[in-house]
C-alpha cells in the first residue's frame, strides 16, 4: 500500500492550476529477471516536462531496475517488463529499443560513472552525440556548452578518462548525456563514491541544466538528503514497490523519513531494529 503526501498551498501549484503535463509516465509495472525473479511489483511514477522528480531507497530496492525499465536497458541482464506500460509525452516506448529512446531524447546516465576509459575527455563527449544528424558545426557548439557548465572537463580535454578524478568522470558521464540533447536524463546514484564537496558542485551544476536547458531530471539516490534538497518531488522503493511519495520538502518533514531516510531521529524515535513497529507506523507493508 502506498501512502501519499499533501502538500501544503505553497508547494502546490495553486487552486485551479493546470498541472505540468507529465513526460514521463510509468504506469503499474512488473519486472522479472531470469523469468523468474520478480524485482519490481506495480511500480507508478511520473515525471513532468522540466521537473526533477527523486527515486529514492536503500541499495537493492529496485531504484536502478525502474531506470532501466524506463530506458530499456534490461534486455542486457535478461530482465523485462512483464506488465504495466512506460510512456513518454502519451505514446507508449516500453517495446522500443535503447538507441530509439535517445533519439527520442531519453538518456540515461548509470551507475559507476561509466567512461571510455582509454578515450579522452572530448571524446568520451562526443560519443554521446552519436545518434545526431544535425551536423558537425551544431555538435561542436554543444560540445562547448557542455564545457561552460563544466569548465574543469575543458582544463582535463586532451585527457584518457581512465586517469581524471571520480568527480570528473561523473561530470564526463553527464555532459556525454548532454550532447545528446536530451529531453530527459535518467541519471543513477551521481553521488556514490564522491566528497561531499563535489556531489554539492554536480547536483547544482544538475540544477542549472533542469533550469536553463529544461532537461527532465529523473534521479535515482540513494543520499535522500541531497536528493530532496534539489528534487520537487519524491518517490521511496522498498523491495521492489513504491512505498510513498509526495512533494520533496513534506518528505523531508515526513517523521519516517526523517528516521529512516536522513538519519533523524526525535526523543521518541525507536530503533530500526524495531521491524513490527517500522512496519505498523508506515502502513506501507503489507
Amino acid at each position: 500500500m502506498s501512502v501519499v503526501l499533501d502538500t501544503d498551498a505553497e508547494g502546490a501549484s495553486g487552486a485551479g492550476a493546470e498541472p505540468a503535463r507529465p513526460l514521463l509516465a510509468v504506469n503499474n509495472i512488473e519486472v522479472i529477471y531470469d523469468h523468474v525473479i520478480l524485482v519490481l511489483k506495480g511500480v507508478s511514477l511520473s515525471v513532468p516536462e522540466g521537473g526533477i522528480v527523486a527515486l529514492l531507497g536503500a541499495n537493492g530496492a529496485g531504484k536502478t531496475t525502474t531506470l532501466k525499465a524506463v530506458s530499456n536497458l534490461l534486455g542486457a541482464e535478461r530482465g523485462e517488463v512483464t506488465k504495466g506500460t512506460i510512456e513518454l509525452a502519451g505514446e507508449r516506448v516500453e517495446e522500443l529499443s535503447p538507441n530509439a529512446l535517445v533519439r527520442r531524447g531519453v538518456v540515461q546516465v548509470m551507475e559507476g560513472r561509466h567512461c571510455f576509459e582509454h578515450l579522452t575527455v572530448e571524446e568520451n563527449l562526443l560519443t554521446g552525440a552519436y545518434t545526431r544528424s544535425d551536423g558537425g558545426r551544431a555538435i561542436a557548439e554543444d560540445l562547448e556548452r557542455v564545457y561552460r557548465y563544466f569548465p574543469r572537463l575543458k582544463e582535463r580535454r586532451t585527457s584518457l578518462a581512465g586517469y581524471i578524478s571520480g568527480g570528473e568522470q561523473q561530470m564526463c558521464a553527464i555532459g556525454r548525456a548532454l550532447m545528446a540533447r536530451p529531453k530527459m536524463i535518467l541519471l543513477d546514484e551521481p553521488s556514490m563514491g564522491l566528497a561531499p564537496q563535489l556531489v554539492e558542485e554536480i547536483f547544482e551544476i544538475v540544477k542549472q541544466l533542469n533550469e536553463t536547458e529544461g532537461v527532465s531530471i529523473l534521479l535515482a539516490e540513494q543520499n535522500t538528503n541531497v536528493a530532496l534538497k534539489y528534487a520537487k518531488y519524491g518517490y521511496i522503493l522498498e523491495n521492489g514497490r513504491i512505498v510513498l511519495d509526495g512533494d520533496a520538502r513534506a518528505l523531508r518533514e515526513n517523521e519516517d523519513v526523517k528516521e529512516f531516510y536522513l538519519g533523524i531521529a526525535g526523543e521518541d524515535r525507536k530503533s530500526f531494529r524495531n521491524v513490527k513497529h517500522y512496519k505498523r507506523r508506515k502502513r506501507w507493508l503489507s
